[in-house]
């Protein structure tokens, strides 16, 4: 866009006489990249508002923990699943969502799978919204203004949303308060159209008015979703040009649980609305059917109810949802396919993950003469190639696949007894993948689902397990003639076994590619650190879901040598971009630090003294006091299933298969309720901090017990413009005039006594086993809080920070927390040579009673803070730096 092009366009348009204001104005446009039309032919719009931290906690997460390119996958997944728009809202009180706001709209700009849909800027401060307004590209919309606080602020704001270009939505909201009747929405809307158009022109084809969908179930509320569908009506021939939104699930809110009723009522209301005019909404896409398909009652029932033309229907659908409460919809392909040939029903059933004629359909095979290699070869592979092309094209999922596997390992393990001598299968499949957790490490869910997932798409996998020395790896790979090493980790040291095993690899000539994952692991260690220290193929796997797509580019003889040669480059690139950034970081020294450190009324503070303090151990926690602290979200991402819980559920991809996840991990919870013995324990003691950035535990007879260094930052945190250390939260000692603080630290576990081998519930029951511990460690911080300590009771949260997470990167402090707590004793929780806990789904850290406690992260540190601290813990910093996994700057 230099002067000479724009010259050039000039010349070219000097001929064209320049449209008529308002000749469009039947057409509605916002635009991303790409523009969305919105006229009488359009169709229902729908609204992804998964990037809104309100109704995400997942998305919450990663913007609070800066793990900006995580958020984006989110912003991203929307858009694939169809979002016509991405409603983007950071108003949180642990965020600063003015500086937020601009900050991720640039990120989904850099982005054009993401930036090609419309942005909706979404928040209740001004201040935010005109920050987003500022730099978005394209035609957006602003949600939303309001008449609540008088017109004069209305029409500001909507001017200045007209001056930047965007759409608005206004709330039916006035100073009397929210419209709850037909007339009040006439009412409020009227009175916006007439002020937004007659005093500051703002184009009517970009306003958007939200008249308020409600469902109370309150007697006088009764007329509520016919008002919306009436107002729409209404105001769609009053109001020339004007659009409609609302939020549809909140129709159907008291039939939750009920799919067969809300989707009746979700699809009955639109049927009217839509036909009334309504343009866009929020609607759960997989919470939707056919009008014409409702069963009869229950459809003239939910109209009525809808509509208000029956006094008694509200009464009749009550009892209609309880008899219909548990059943699903009935689908008549059901026994369909027990009509098919043997060997598409062998395919189906495992698709399906179907095993209870699996034996009787490979009989019928044998029976007619095939061999048992034939069928394995043949039929069984058939159906494994169309799981690895559905679940690469994202039609099947991983809880799926994994059920689909162990139809596999049921018909093979049928079959082999069967096989005649010599004709074996040789089970190589499209090539061997070694898989391995390193030594130190106890953790290997990720590395299970990457096994069963490669194993789906025909390749041979032999996985060691965990702890696995290096000698041990390379061995084996020889022994076995692997294609491919795969390594896990978790743990930060973990990083370091794996630069050694590349390390190894080279010195011994190996030159078979080497595949890392885990959940410390990334594309920029792994381009860094790992690759350069061999000069095979070294590839980042982040999920289960990328390591077939791998695999097959790894070992094609057309386009391994293309892509080894690209993916060189992306590192080499990689680490530049490193190296840039790296040089951009601006330290402080540790001594400006930590004069920078936050300053407390201590006398205040102290007064909150713990109820019962000392150790308490709780053995045996029941499961189901636990269910209420569940986080479903992360149990279904950790099954390989992304997507906002509970709109998973109804997702029109994979709602089915969301759903029978969540009911087999609840029937597994139920079945090995007396085989899970869940644990915890809690401990607050007397404390003080230090000069030094050090914690120092007291036991009862006031001799010091256990010291804790901790990290600071050395760049300035948040407005304030402090450096912030986690012993910034504990009395300081030169404040304590001969008292004490106090400081707690607890330890959670999940022992699973069953050893399983069916795949599919040993995927569910680890990531059950996860949740759990993460679970008791909410249940345990909600009791200390109340009971042991008691400051929820002042007015305050706490934080329970962990070692090895951001504020607290040591994972060698783990050890002291042990001893605090007795916890191998109490507890049955072993401490590895790597700090790490077995059993592996067991989580540990402090207890932190502050008001102004809170979770931050160190995004690098100078040599002099690891220096400093290396001296207080009484280690080399070599070793030191080992355990911390933070990059260490010389400036």
């Amino acid at each position: 866009t230099t002067p000479a092009h724009i010259k050039a366009i000039a010349e070219v348009m000097k001929s064209y006489a320049p449209r008529k204001i308002g000749e469009n104005r039947h057409r509605t446009v916002y635009a991303g990249l790409e523009p969305l039309v919105i006229d009488e032919n359009s169709l229902f719009v729908n609204v992804g508002e998964r990037t809104n931290v309100a109704g995400s906690r997942r998305f919450a997460r990663l913007i609070r923990e800066k793990k900006y390119e995580e958020a984006l996958d989110v912003a991203r997944d929307q858009v694939i699943n169809g979002a016509n728009v991405i409603d983007v809202n950071l108003d949180d009180a642990m965020l600063d969502a003015e500086k937020e706001m601009p900050l991720f709209l640039n990120l989904v700009a850099s982005e054009p799978e993401i930036s090609k849909v419309p942005v909706m800027i979404d928040s209740s401060k001004w201040s935010v919204l005109e920050a987003g307004l500022k730099c978005v590209q394209g035609k957006g919309i602003v949600n939303s203004l309001s008449m609540k606080e008088g017109e004069a602020p209305f029409l500001e704001k909507a001017a200045l949303v007209r001056q930047y270009g965007f759409a608005l939505v206004v709330m039916a909201f006035d100073e009397k308060g929210q419209a709850d009747t037909l007339e009040r929405k006439l009412e409020i809307c009227r009175r916006g159209y007439k002020l937004l158009t007659e005093k500051i022109g703002f184009p009517p084809e970009d306003i958007i008015f939200d008249v308020n969908v409600f469902a109370t179930g309150i007697p006088e509320h009764k007329n509520y979703g016919k008002d919306f569908i009436e107002a729409v009506r209404i105001l769609k021939k009053e109001l020339p040009h004007v659009r409609f939104s609302g939020g549809i699930s909140n129709l159907s809110f008291s039939f939750r649980g009920n799919d067969i009723v809300r989707e009746a009522m979700h699809s009955i209301f639109l049927y009217h609305a839509f036909q009334a005019g309504l343009d866009m909404g929020i609607v759960n896409a997989g919470q939707l059917t056919v009008y014409d398909d409702i069963d009869k009652n229950l459809r003239e029932t939910a109209e009525a109810v809808i509509l208000n033309t029956d006094p008694s229907a509200e009464e009749k659908l009550i009892d209609m949802a309880s008899s219909l409460a548990g059943q699903k919809k009935e689908d008549d392909s059901v026994q369909e396919w027990r009509t098919l040939s043997a060997e598409e029903r062998i395919i189906h059933a495992q698709i399906k993950g179907l095993t209870a004629f699996i034996e009787q359909d490979l009989s019928e095979l044998l029976d007619q003469g095939m061999e048992p290699l034939k069928i394995i070869e043949t039929v069984l592979m058939e159906g494994m190639n169309r799981i690895g092309g559905l679940f690469g094209s994202g039609k099947m999922f991983l809880p799926q696949v994994v059920k689909s596997a162990r139809v596999m390992k049921k018909a093979v393990s049928f079959l082999e007894p069967l096989m005649e001598q010599g004709k074996e299968a040789d089970g190589k499949g499209a090539g061997t993948v070694l898989l391995a957790t390193v030594k130190g490490d106890v953790h290997d869910i990720g590395k299970n689902i990457v096994g069963v997932v490669l194993q789906c798409n025909n390749y041979n996998v032999i996985d060691m397990g965990v702890m696995v020395p290096l000698e041990d790896i390379l061995q084996k790979a020889q022994d076995e003639q692997a294609d491919i090493i795969g390594l896990s980790g978790l743990i930060t040291p973990s990083l370091e076994e794996m630069v050694n095993i590349a390390e190894e690899m080279e010195k011994r000539q190996f030159k078979i590619p080497l595949m890392v994952g885990g959940a410390t692991t990334s594309a920029v260690h792994t381009a860094v650190k790992i690759a350069p220290a061999y000069s095979g193929a070294v590839i980042h796997v982040p999920d289960a879901s990328r390591a077939p797509g791998v695999v097959s580019e790894l070992l094609s003889r057309e386009r391994r040598e293309e892509f080894t040669r690209k993916l060189k480059e992306e590192q080499e690139q990689i680490k530049r971009q490193r190296e840039s950034s790296r040089e951009q970081i601006i330290l402080l020294s540790l001594e400006e630090s930590r004069r920078l450190k936050p300053s407390f009324d201590w006398k205040t503070i102290r007064s909150f003294e713990p109820f019962q303090p000392g150790r308490h151990v709780f053995t045996d926690i029941p499961v189901k006091e636990l269910i209420p602290f569940f986080e479903w979200p992360f149990f279904f991402l950790s099954c390989g299933m992304k997507g906002k819980y509970p709109e998973i559920l109804n997702d029109p991809d994979k709602g089915e298969a969301a759903r029978k996840l969540k009911e087999d991990a609840l029937s597994m919870l139920e079945k090995y309720k007396k085989d899970l013995s869940v644990r915890a324990a809690v401990g607050i003691f007397p404390a003080l901090s230090t000069d030094d950035d050090c914690i120092q535990f007291f036991n009862e007879s006031g001799k010091n017990d256990e010291v804790f260094p901790q990290v600071r930052q050395q760049q300035k945190d948040g407005k304030a413009g402090l450096c912030l250390s986690l012993s910034d939260f504990v009395l300081p000692e030169k404040e304590s005039d001969g008292k004490k603080g106090w400081a707690g630290c607890f330890a959670c576990t999940v022992h699973d006594k069953v050893k399983r081998t069916d795949s599919y519930e040993m995927m569910v029951m680890e990531a059950l086993a996860v949740r759990l511990t993460e679970a008791s460690a909410e249940w345990l911080q909600n009791k200390t809080a109340e009971e042991l300590w008691g400051y929820k009771k002042a007015g305050f949260e706490g934080i329970r920070p962990g070692p090895g997470y951001p504020a607290c990167p040591d994972h060698t402090a783990r050890k002291g927390i042990f001893r605090l707590l007795d916890a191998e004793t109490s507890l049955g929780i072993k401490l590895t040579e790597s700090y790490m806990m077995v059993p592996s789904a067991s989580i540990a850290g402090f207890y932190f009673a502050h008001p102004d406690a809170r979770y931050f992260s160190l995004q690098a540190m100078g040599r002099d803070q690891l220096k400093d601290m290396a001296g207080r813990k009484g280690m080399s910093e070599a070793e030191l730096e080992r355990w911390l996994g933070i990059d260490v700057l010389d400036k």
